[in-house]
């Protein structure tokens, strides 16, 4: 499973943007039956559905990566 989210956060860090990504990611599982069947085994074993694990996955991902800037700012106060 590790290997799936670590394919996404390249991705997101890659495009900067969840639309971009995203994107990148549809049109990357369009063309790779393996990814397709590797993310579908990801959104059942996360409890994800399979319209929008990716977009929620990289939401959470963003705020979690917020949230310790947020942390190091409050420390540096």
């Amino acid at each position: 499973m590790n290997d799936i989210t670590d394919f996404f956060k390249r991705l997101l860090d890659q495009h900067r943007s969840i639309d971009i990504a995203e994107a990148e990611f549809l049109r990357l599982m369009a063309d790779d039956e393996e990814l397709r069947e590797e993310y579908k085994e990801w959104c059942d074993a996360c409890g994800y559905s399979e319209k929008h694990g990716f977009t929620e996955f990289c939401e959470e991902y963003m705020d979690s990566q917020d949230s310790i800037w947020e942390s190091l700012n409050d420390y540096d106060e």
